[in-house]
C-alpha cells in the first residue's frame, strides 16, 4: 500500500507538535471568513436568550476594473488624475510612496491613478519572473490597509505601460463629519 492509499497519514507526537508550532507562526495571504453555522449550531444559542456579538460592517472588497472603463482609459475617454513611477525604488520606499501618493489622490479627489511598476530586469531580459515591484504592488492594493482607498484596479494597457503598470480605481474620500 502506497501514501496515496491512505486517505489520512498520522503524525507521530514529534511530528505533530513540530507541525503546531508551524501552523501558529503562518499567517494566511488574505484573511479567511469564519464558516457560516449551521441552523442546529446557531439554534442553541438564540434559544438560550444569549447575545451575539455585535456585527461589523466588512471591509470593502478590491475588485477588478471593468472592461468598458479599461477601454476608456487605454482611449483616453476617462482621464488619468495622478501617476507615480516607483521604479528604482526598494520595497519599502515603493511600500511607504504607494500608501502617500492613494492616500494624496483621494484626498484631491482623484478616481483613476497610474501606478508604474516596471516589468522587472529579468521580465524584460530574458523572459523570466516580473520584478519584485510588479510582484507585489497588487498585494499591497489588495490589504486591508489601502481598501479604504482602493476599490479597484487592473494591469494597464500597453499605451500606459501594459504589464509594467496598473491603472487603479480610488474609492471617494469620506468627509469627516
Amino acid at each position: 500500500m502506497n501514501a496515496h492509499d491512505d486517505k489520512r497519514q498520522r503524525l507521530n507526537a514529534q511530528d505533530g507538535a513540530l507541525w503546531g508550532e508551524f501552523t501558529q507562526s503562518v499567517q494566511p495571504l488574505t484573511p479567511r471568513s469564519p464558516a457560516p453555522l449551521s441552523r442546529s449550531a446557531r439554534a442553541p444559542a438564540a434559544a438560550s436568550g444569549s447575545l451575539s456579538a455585535p456585527v461589523r460592517k466588512a471591509a470593502p472588497q478590491v475588485e477588478a476594473i471593468e472592461r468598458r472603463e479599461k477601454q476608456q482609459l487605454a482611449r483616453g475617454r476617462v482621464e488619468i488624475d495622478a501617476r507615480l513611477d516607483l521604479h528604482g525604488m526598494t520595497q519599502a520606499q515603493a511600500h511607504a510612496e504607494l500608501r502617500r501618493f492613494l492616500r494624496r489622490a483621494q484626498s484631491r479627489g482623484a478616481k483613476f491613478v497610474l501606478v508604474i511598476t516596471g516589468k522587472g530586469a529579468l521580465a524584460r531580459n530574458h523572459g523570466g519572473e516580473p520584478g519584485v515591484l510588479r510582484r507585489q504592488v497588487p498585494l499591497w492594493l489588495r490589504a486591508p490597509e489601502m481598501r479604504s482607498c482602493v476599490s479597484a484596479f487592473e494591469q494597464a494597457h500597453v499605451v500606459h505601460g501594459g504589464e509594467g503598470a496598473l491603472y487603479v480605481r480610488l474609492r471617494r474620500a469620506r468627509r469627516a463629519d
